[in-house]
């Protein structure tokens, strides 16, 4: 009894598709990516301000490069957020089992207010035998 045959896979299976998208900075026919041109700049970011690699903005190494120390100049000049703040859910947790971090001091069984009395009171005395 025979086996039965598969068909070979193409060739050209891995490869992409089609042709490159072309690079906002060609679209847009820039010359030169200046640091002052955050409109521009916010298309290379990320929504939590990371600069997108070059398979995402489809740069070529030197747009790249240019992209990115201008980034860098305009978030050194305050242009530009470094990072930018996410919210987050589920802060109202209940503590972990074996979480004994809640009240450090009265564990440890310090006060720091009594601390704080005694030294006042010493301050006292010592102003008041200086005075007689």
């Amino acid at each position: 009894m025979k086996k039965p045959t598969r068909t070979p896979r193409p060739k050209n299976d891995n490869k992409r598709p089609g042709k490159k998208k072309p690079s906002v900075l060609v679209t847009e026919k820039v010359d030169y990516v200046d640091y002052k041109d955050v409109d521009l700049l916010n298309r290379f970011l990320s929504d939590r301000s990371k600069i997108k690699a070059r398979r995402v903005t489809s740069n070529d190494t030197q747009q790249q490069r240019e992209v990115a120390n201008a980034v860098k100049n305009a978030r050194e000049m305050a242009l530009l957020p470094y990072t930018k703040r996410v919210a987050t859910q589920g802060r109202n947790r209940p503590p972990r089992d074996g979480d004994s971090r809640g009240d450090r001091d009265a564990a440890k069984g310090t006060d720091n207010d009594a601390r704080n009395t005694e030294v006042a009171a010493d301050v006292d005395t010592e102003t008041t035998e200086s005075e007689d």
